[in-house]
Formats: structure tokens, sequence, C-alpha cells
């Protein structure tokens, strides 16, 4: 792929992603066909679609900040894109909040383990 179509390519994924990365940048050097791929992929909810563009910043907001994921530079640029488009601190805040229940998994699957294995050691064949 040219240099040309390179520069296409970023050129499209900052229209309409609204952002760059440097990590962008390597994918697209490493494999240009891919990071077309994935920007025809990602972008599908930015060309079309109910929601506005807050509210998709608040859901990557959601994602990046999500216990499985955990994405701080990620998290970063879409704080800052969400505030770009009028979002407050405290509905961003309140995104940290709903998504901050995820952990409660850890307990709802560690709890009955525990007792299922306090039990287990308490029993006369327990060895």
């Amino acid at each position: 792929m040219s240099q040309s179509d390179k520069e296409r390519l970023r050129s499209q994924f900052e229209a309409e992603r609204g952002y760059w990365s440097p990590f962008w940048g390597d994918l697209l050097d490493a494999s240009p066909e891919f990071f077309e791929a994935f920007l025809n992929f990602s972008a599908v909810p930015w060309r079309s679609g109910p929601l506005d563009p807050k509210t998709k910043e608040l859901i990557y907001i959601a994602i990046n900040v999500a216990t499985t994921h955990l994405y701080e530079p990620g998290l970063r640029i879409h704080i800052r894109n969400a505030l770009k488009y009028g979002a407050s601190e405290q509905e961003i805040f309140e995104v940290f909040q709903l998504v901050s229940v995820m952990g409660m998994h850890s307990m709802i699957l560690g709890m009955p383990v525990l007792k299922q294995e306090l039990q287990a050691s308490k029993s006369p064949d327990a060895g």
C-alpha cells in the first residue's frame, strides 16, 4: 500500500473516530489491510445510528475503565472526546459507578465456592 493510501486511511480514521493514537500508526504500518478492515468495522456506529457522539464516548469510557479491560490510554482519549461533546464530570463519574459493579461478579462467583470449600475442608473425608 502506498504512503498516500496510508495517509488517506489515517485521515479517514481521524474524521470518523475523532482521534489518533501512535498505536494506530504502528498498526497501519504493520498491516494496512488489517487496519483498513478494522476502520471499516469500528466506524459503523459513527457513520449512522441513534446514539449521539457524547453517548458513544461515554460507552467507550465504560469499556476502557472496565476491570476486564483497564486501558488508560483509551480511557484518556474517550474522556477527552466525551468532554468535547458536552459530557459533564458527573456523567463520566456515573459511568465509573455503573461499571464498578462488574467487580461484584468476583463475590458472586467467589462466595459460593468459598462456602463449598470451607464445608468440604471440615468433612471427615477432607485430607
